[in-house]
């Protein structure tokens, strides 16, 4: 038997020209009393095994993975079947956040993120931790029991006990998510947020100090959004970023990656400003992950077929400049399927057609998308 086809994002998309004109032919009168034509199968489009993501990635110094959700992990085989088959690496995609693991201050509930660890090591995937201090998220009783007195103890205990149960067998934790907002205009950049209300500045120090003694084998990550683009607060933005790597790497605080999120938007501008940024961030010693990848199609005018040339064009111009720069070692896309994007909750189109930002669609089949993000795996020279 022979092995599985592989063809190029370009061919795919002729492919899918050809159907598309294929259709409209099938619309057109025949001629009475003719046998309808036997239609010959597609061609195959091999996107399993050798020709997965992961396997693409991983000739490139590379691991791809993606976003999981326990639940979906637990009751549908096909998507369970399609994260094992094309990913590395995991990454919680809310199961570890505090609101989900901290139901009251005193006890944690573990089922989802272990159900997540487990079904990894099952199939010998790595796994993200995401995350340990973040703004949003946080339990209902933060606010009522949290106070200056004991927001210290709160947050290392916190680390202690999720980074320490899961110590040894996590590849990373973003240790500390968002934690830079330029609009709140504070000469450090940082976003004025619970925790910096009631600990300041430090927390982030004593965040990542408590992770690194939690699990000295996790590398640590700062990881952010809104620095991809080529817009002016994108600028401001990388800038307060810089700005406290510098002084963490200054204070000797252990951390070991920065995490680029890229929700990146179909018809958006990437270019000179993020290259120059993840240059300066590899000089101060970093890896670079590429942490929440999915391309929003708001933008995009409502026909499918536009709208996945138009996902499948972000991913590959993005991704070739991203992947140009040999710090970034890691790649995952939020989520691996339309089924279950965010995305049709969170920045959803007005007109409310589900989204189409992931490299397979809502019944498993691969997109362009898919085969744009391989084929940057493969133009990869570094």
């Amino acid at each position: 038997m022979s092995g599985p086809v592989t063809r190029d994002r370009r061919q795919f998309l002729q492919l899918a020209a050809g159907a598309a004109s294929a259709t409209l032919l099938g619309g057109c009168a025949k001629p009475a009393g003719l046998p309808k034509p036997a239609t010959p199968p597609p061609p195959s489009l091999g996107v399993e095994g050798v020709d997965s993501l992961r396997f693409h990635a991983a000739q490139h110094h590379l691991l791809y993975g993606c976003a999981v959700t326990p639940q979906a992990l637990k009751s549908d085989p096909r998507y369970a079947a399609l994260v094992a088959g094309q990913s590395s690496i995991l990454v919680a995609e809310n199961a570890m956040k505090w609101a989900p693991m901290r139901p009251t201050p005193t006890t944690f509930y573990f089922d989802e993120a272990d159900a997540i660890v487990a079904f990894a090591e099952k199939h010998r995937l790595k796994v993200r931790g995401h995350n340990l201090a973040w703004h949003r998220q946080l339990p209902r009783w933060f606010e009522v029991e949290a106070n200056t007195g004991n927001a210290q103890q709160l947050l290392t205990n916190h680390i202690e006990v999720v980074a320490g149960r899961y110590a040894g067998r996590m590849h990373s934790w973003d240790v500390v998510n968002e934690a830079i907002k330029v609009e709140d205009k504070r000469p450090d950049g940082l976003r004025i947020c619970p925790w910096l209300n009631l600990l300041g500045p430090e927390y982030i120090e004593i965040a990542f100090r408590a992770a690194r003694n939690a699990d000295p084998q996790a590398l640590l990550a700062y990881n952010d959004y809104g620095i991809e683009n080529e817009r002016p607060e994108d600028y401001r933005k990388r800038a307060a970023v810089l700005l406290m790597l510098r002084r963490m790497k200054a204070r000797n605080v252990p951390i070991d990656a920065l995490g680029i999120q890229c929700h990146v938007w179909a018809g958006g501008e990437y270019g000179p400003g993020l290259k120059s940024f993840m240059a300066e961030v590899r000089g101060l010693g970093l890896q670079i992950f590429l942490t929440e990848l999915d391309v929003n199609d708001r933008r995009i005018a409502p026909d499918p077929a536009v709208r996945d040339k138009a996902v499948a064009d972000c991913y590959a111009s993005f991704l070739d400049l991203a992947l140009s720069e040999p710090a970034v070692t890691v790649l995952l896309s939020w989520g691996i399927t339309d089924r279950y994007t965010w995305l049709n909750a969170e920045d959803a189109r007005e007109d409310h057609l589900p989204e189409r930002c992931l490299p397979f669609d809502r019944d498993y089949k691969p997109k362009g998308a898919f085969f744009a993000i391989r084929d940057s795996f493969d133009r990869r020279t570094v």
